[in-house]
């Protein structure tokens, strides 16, 4: 298995943040939880990303995982077309 992310979609995804909750950021692409973490990672040297929402509401968080900002999207997604998911 690859230790490279893969595009687990070509396209951000809002989610909505509670203000102090930890998250687990999905940064493999391999999970079923997108955006979040589900352990899929572990035959990786990939890690998820923890963050800590800053606000209450919605976010667009990234599925491409080449955003130069994550877990936020960062447009990166527009680079690829749906022929390069997963």
């Amino acid at each position: 298995m690859s230790d490279n992310p893969i595009l687990a979609d070509n396209k951000p995804i809002k989610v909505i943040l509670q203000q102090g909750q930890q998250y687990c950021f999905c940064c493999c692409g391999r999970s079923l939880a997108q955006p979040f973490c589900d352990g899929s990672h572990t035959s990786t040297r990939l890690s998820p990303k923890v963050f800590t929402a800053n606000k209450t509401g919605p976010v667009m968080l990234c599925r491409c995982k080449q955003s130069k900002n994550l877990p936020y999207c960062d447009g990166s997604h527009s680079q690829y077309s749906p022929a390069d998911i997963g």
